[in-house]
Parts: structure tokens; C-alpha cells; sequence
């Protein structure tokens, strides 16, 4: 009977479990750091939304507090770099080159995205906090640590509550998926340079921006932007920052406009839910992700990383729709200069022919 019931579970049922463990742990995480409202409380759920968006078994504790450190240690390393992001400006910025490329040229060359991804948003949210104030940046930065910590839990929930479904595809015979060669060490270097295009001008404009703080959801779209360039060699990846930005926007448009109506922390739970469903759809299919699967996970991060301040600047009684229009106009701004850069740097530095035919898949790994 067991045997039977494996082989009634097909691919389609697999990526139905996923996609309602990414609305459900995604809203659940949502709801308890809108409830707890800590500073920075809405990274626990781009910490969930993001785990949750990749066809991989539920991660140990080892594995879980890896998660954890790549975020934090960059964060909580860069206080060594605080003396010179106060006074040294042009010293910070030396230091901060060489640290993006190691982290993107880590992920270029066969390491995880999604611990690269981590690394890149404790970063670049370091540089551009730490260089307004120190007591900010000690804020922010328990923030952090405090939303990677309960993003975490609320994955292990979610896959406690949805568990991955036995399934076996036909033919298999038991034989593993042969894991592709990692990358050659020029086209990781290339990668990595081709990233450090996007992400670091923006770091550096934000380093000398006086209002850098209100600047860190923008910071995490940037690091994602920077992970998406690094993805692929294909000359089509610069599209997709554009594409992904413009869904997650009118999402995030969308469930604005709801919550004007009905303002109510049930009906944003709601909301991000029903885009997890949608979105979800869009990221899985079949046992593994759809061959876009990544750009609409980054499109389910634009709208959560949009909405979440949003709703706080409501929650404090400032101006809070006027800031979210400034702030999706800024991601549009933003997403264009990535498409653009990344066109121009492939213009000036083609990808091997031979190399642009296999496109590397670093979401799901």
C-alpha cells in the first residue's frame, strides 16, 4: 500500500505542497513580526519567502544556523569597517569593492545563491547604515539578527505543517541527478564583475546619502538585483530585473490599494498569502522550478520588501502612501539601471558562445 501511494503522488502534487508552504509560512512570518514589531521586523519574512521559494527538503539545524551566519557575519563584521565609514569615506569604499566581489565571486563559482543572497543583503544594509550612524546601525543590526533568527523558525514550521510529499519519478531506478560541472574560474570571475556593475555604484551613492536608513528595503532589492546578474551568463538576465521588478510592483500596488480600504493585519496576511499562491505558481512546477521560477521569486520579494515598510510608515502615522509610490518609483529607477548596466558590461565583455548556451541554475541549488 505505501508503495502504491508514492506512485499516486505526481509532480504536479509536489509543486501544489510547495507552493501552499510558501503562502502559508510566508504569511505566518509576516503576521508574527507585524505582531512582535521589532525594528527591521519585516526581514523575517523575506528570510521565510526566500528559503521557501527553492525545491529543497526542510534544512537542518546545522544547515538553518549557516543560513543565519551568512547574514550575520557580514553584518556584525563590518563594525570593523565603521571608523571608516564615519570618517573615512573613500577608505570604506577600497574595502567595500574587494568584499562584494568575494561574495558574488563565491556564488559564481559554484557555492549557495541563496547563502550569497545573505551575505550581499548584510552587507550592502551595513555600508549604507553604518555610514549615517553608529547607534542606527547597531539597531538595524539586531533587527537583522533577530528576523533571520524567527525567518528561520518559521521555515521549519512551514515545512512541519506541509511536509515534502514521497515522491519518486518514474524511472528513476534510484539513480541520482548527476550534479552539473561547477563553473570555469574565468566565467565566475566574469560573473562576479558582472554583478559588482549592478550592486556597487548603488552601495556607494547610498553610502554618501544622508537618509541612508530609510534606504534598507531598497538595499535588499539591490542585493537581490546583484544575485540576479550572477545567475546567468545569458545576455536576457539584464530583462529580467526589469521584469521582476515591474510584477512585484503592481503587486504590491494591488494589495496597497486593498489595504486602504480595509487597513487590518488580517488582510495583509491575506494578501500575502493570495501573491505566495499566485507567485507560487509561477516558481514551481512540476518536482523541480519553473525555468523562470527565479525571476518570479524575486518578483514575490519586490512586493513584500515594498509593502512591509510601507505598512509600518502607516503604523508610526507619517505620510506612508506618499512614501511607497517614492519608493516603487526608486525600484523602477533602480531595476532599469540594472537592465542597462548589465547590457552594457555584456556589450563590452561577451560571454564565450559556448559558455552562453548553458545558463547556470543557482536558485534551486
Amino acid at each position: 500500500m505505501k508503495t502504491n501511494a508514492k506512485l499516486l503522488v505526481s509532480g504536479a502534487d509536489v509543486a501544489n505542497r510547495r507552493i501552499l508552504r510558501l503562502a502559508l509560512g510566508t504569511s505566518l512570518s509576516l503576521a508574527f513580526s507585524q505582531m512582535i514589531n521589532w525594528p527591521m521586523s519585516f526581514i523575517a519574512a523575506v528570510f521565510t519567502m526566500f528559503l521557501l521559494a527553492v525545491p529543497l527538503p526542510a534544512p537542518g539545524l546545522k544547515t538553518g544556523f549557516k543560513f543565519v551566519l551568512a547574514m550575520m557575519i557580514p553584518v556584525y563584521g563590518s563594525m570593523l569597517l565603521l571608523p571608516f565609514l564615519e570618517h573615512y569615506h573613500w577608505t570604506a569604499v577600497l574595502l567595500l569593492a574587494p568584499a562584494l566581489f568575494g561574495v558574488f565571486y563565491y556564488s559564481a563559482s559554484g557555492g549557495s545563491p541563496i547563502m550569497g543572497m545573505f551575505m550581499t543583503m548584510g552587507l550592502t544594509m551595513v555600508v549604507t547604515v553604518g555610514s549615517v550612524s553608529i547607534d542606527v546601525f547597531l539597531v538595524v543590526a539586531n533587527g537583522l539578527g533577530l528576523g533571520a533568527i524567527s525567518g528561520m523558525m518559521f521555515v521549519w514550521i512551514a515545512h512541519a505543517l506541509l511536509p515534502d510529499l514521497p515522491f519518486k519519478p518514474p524511472g528513476a531506478g534510484g539513480m541520482t541527478k548527476p550534479q552539473p560541472p561547477p563553473p570555469s574560474l574565468p566565467m565566475a570571475r566574469r560573473s562576479a564583475l558582472r554583478s559588482m556593475t549592478v550592486v556597487f555604484p548603488l552601495a556607494f551613492i547610498f553610502m554618501f546619502m544622508s537618509s541612508s536608513t530609510s534606504y534598507v528595503a531598497v538595499m535588499i532589492k539591490v542585493s537581490s538585483m546583484g544575485q540576479q546578474a550572477n545567475a546567468s551568463i545569458r545576455r536576457e538576465m539584464g530583462k529580467t530585473q526589469l521584469e521582476s521588478t515591474l510584477w512585484g510592483g503592481l503587486g504590491a500596488v494591488i494589495a496597497w490599494q486593498v489595504l486602504s480600504i480595509w487597513p487590518s493585519l488580517l488582510m495583509y496576511c491575506l494578501l500575502i498569502g493570495l501573491a505566495g499562491l499566485f507567485f507560487g505558481r509561477q516558481v514551481f512546477q512540476g518536482p523541480g522550478m519553473n525555468p523562470k521560477g527565479g525571476m518570479w521569486s524575486y518578483a514575490f520579494l519586490t512586493m513584500i520588501i515594498l509593502l512591509a515598510p510601507a505598512v509600518m510608515d502607516g503604523q508610526g502615522g507619517s505620510n506612508a502612501g506618499t512614501a511607497f509610490y517614492s519608493r516603487l518609483g526608486l525600484f523602477l529607477i533602480i531595476a532599469v539601471y540594472g537592465t542597462v548596466s548589465v547590457a552594457i558590461f555584456d556589450a563590452f565583455w561577451p560571454a564565450p558562445k559556448t559558455a552562453a548556451l548553458k545558463p547556470v541554475d543557482t536558485r534551486g541549488s
